[in-house]
């Protein structure tokens, strides 16, 4: 007998809940926030926004499904079923860091607070989710495959991201490696070149979804030349931040494209660098001198429902 459907409800304490966990009570949260010339009840009401969204999107839950709720710094101790449906309340970056704890579960992103938020992942109101879950259960509705990217260690560690990984120091030291490629063009003239030595402030690679962010913003530094990818294309592209040119370290390979086919290669050559992904600084690879981690078009994909 199979299980019924269970909607998975992920969300984020809000700003008002981490201000009352730091000051105790509402006058003591709002009397901090006057200091600094805000207001409490601005604060306080995005936070009723978001509750009422919880509630709407937990009363269209139908009756013969199970629901159950889990907060972000839980979903690396939360274990997903295949059988889940999984409507993320809040922001864009939060269907972001739930992604890479899923295993192809359709995602239903709910904006929890219209016009404060982009809307590129959370694509969907409160009142439409009576609509989209039965459809997201049954598989009829529609959804966009999103490109992942995944860093892998060659002692077995695993790492998932939505937008990009990153890969360099966890302060503001010179991250030392050397960078290879198993394929894919590069500045340097692609597959047949030689790997690099280089000290930098590390290395991103990232998709078409994180095209958006961090990564165009060192595409718009960089040579322009690239096309960076779409979110459903199976392409990653990578650049290296502030090399530093050396007579032991080079310059030449510092942005490229992968396949999904390809990847990208550092050996470490530093005492410590960690990984990384979606800038979730908590949930890092430790990489430790002579270790080589792999930057690749991830085997998962999510599932958004359009």
């Amino acid at each position: 007998m199979s299980l019924a459907p269970r909607a998975v409800l992920v969300h984020r304490r809000t700003e008002y809940e981490e201000l009352l966990a730091r000051h105790g009570t509402h006058g003591q949260a709002a009397f901090f926030l006057a200091a600094r010339g805000r207001s409490a009840d601005e604060v306080r009401q995005r936070h009723e926004r978001v509750h009422r969204a919880l509630a709407a999107v937990a009363g269209a839950v139908p009756l013969t499904w199970r629901q159950t709720r889990v907060e972000r710094a839980d979903l690396d101790r939360f274990l997903f079923g295949p059988e889940d449906v999984v409507v993320v309340v809040g922001q864009d970056g939060l269907v972001a860091n739930t992604a890479k704890y899923l295993t192809g579960q359709p995602v239903v992103g709910v904006d929890a607070d219209p016009g404060r938020n982009p809307g590129v992942l959370v694509r969907h109101r409160p009142a439409d989710a009576r609509r989209l879950l039965p459809y997201a259960a049954g598989g009829g509705a529609s959804a966009d495959e999103l490109t992942m990217v995944a860093a892998a260690t060659d002692d077995g560690q695993r790492l998932l991201a939505l937008n990009e990984i990153y890969v360099g120091p966890p302060g503001h030291q010179t991250a030392r490696y050397t960078l290879g490629t198993d394929g894919g063009a590069d500045r340097s003239g692609g597959a047949g070149a030689a790997p690099e030595p280089q000290a930098s402030s590390g290395v991103l690679a990232g998709t078409g979804t994180g095209a958006t962010g961090w990564l165009r913003s060192l595409w718009r530094q960089g040579s322009g030349a690239l096309v960076l990818p779409s979110p459903t294309e199976p392409r990653l592209a990578w650049f290296v931040r502030e090399a530093w040119p050396s007579p032991a370290t080079g310059t030449s390979r510092v942005e490229g494209l992968l396949t999904a086919s390809e990847g990208l290669r550092l050996t470490v050559e530093s005492d410590r660098l960690v990984a990384f992904g979606d800038g979730v600084e908590s949930d890092a690879l430790d990489l430790t001198w002579g270790q080589t981690v792999r930057l690749a078009v991830a085997d998962t994909r999510l599932r958004l429902i359009a």
